[in-house]
């Protein structure tokens, strides 16, 4: 019976020790995405920011992280380490110089599968952290035409939305309506008569004083 208890709460504990890695490791990849897709948003801004008003082929990157915090116009709250790995990322570089994106360093096998946000669905079925590559441009926002804005949300802005023509008069088949409020010139006076006046309605009527009759 002891040997037995000792076996049953081995194995519990090791159920609840997996459950806890589990959970802990969803939490990670949770953070590895957030602060990636932040990293991800930053350049992306940091291009347009650059490039704006000038006429510029491709991106602009930073050569550092760190410029992506500086002021007046920070586009990134902190330098962020990788979640996962613990440590450094590793940086994806330009061919032109610079960096277009992270990665975590780890090689595990992520839990999440699918379900992705849009501005990284292209992660679906990847085999490891490392294969999450944080860049910009990337190919989420490559399958969907458009800025960067309405493609992560989702709801594409309609530009031109149809207007519909306004008709001068109602058609043949629609019903019409009558307005209960007659305009005020078709009205004729004399088909209503006046309301008396408040002093009239104010007074009480006078009685009239009868002859008295003759004594017999």
């Amino acid at each position: 019976m002891v040997m037995m208890a000792i076996t049953v709460m081995g194995l519990s504990m090791t159920m609840a020790a997996r459950q806890w890695k589990t959970m802990v490791q969803r939490e990670l990849e949770a953070d590895l995405l957030a602060k990636g897709i932040e990293i991800q948003t930053a350049l992306a801004l940091y291009s347009a920011h650059v490039k704006a008003g000038r006429v510029m082929p491709g991106e602009v990157y930073p050569q550092t992280l760190a410029e992506l915090t500086r002021s007046p116009k920070p586009f990134l709250r902190k330098v962020y380490l990788d979640p996962v790995g613990r440590g450094e990322w590793q940086l994806l570089r330009a061919p032109t110089g610079g960096i277009m994106g992270v990665r975590s360093a780890s090689r595990d096998r992520p839990i999440k599968q699918g379900d992705f946000p849009l501005a990284v669905r292209h992660f679906q079925g990847k085999p490891t952290h490392f294969d999450w590559v944080f860049q910009y441009p990337n190919p989420s926002m490559a399958a969907v035409p458009g800025s960067i804005l309405p493609s992560a949300l989702g709801q594409p802005a309609l530009l031109n939305p149809p207007v519909r023509p306004v008709e001068n008069g109602p058609s043949d088949d629609s019903p019409v309506e009558e307005s209960m409020d007659a305009p005020a010139d078709n009205v004729d006076s004399a088909d209503f008569p006046s309301a008396p006046s408040t002093d009239t309605l104010s007074e009480p009527p006078e009685t009239p004083v009868l002859p008295s009759e003759p004594a017999s």
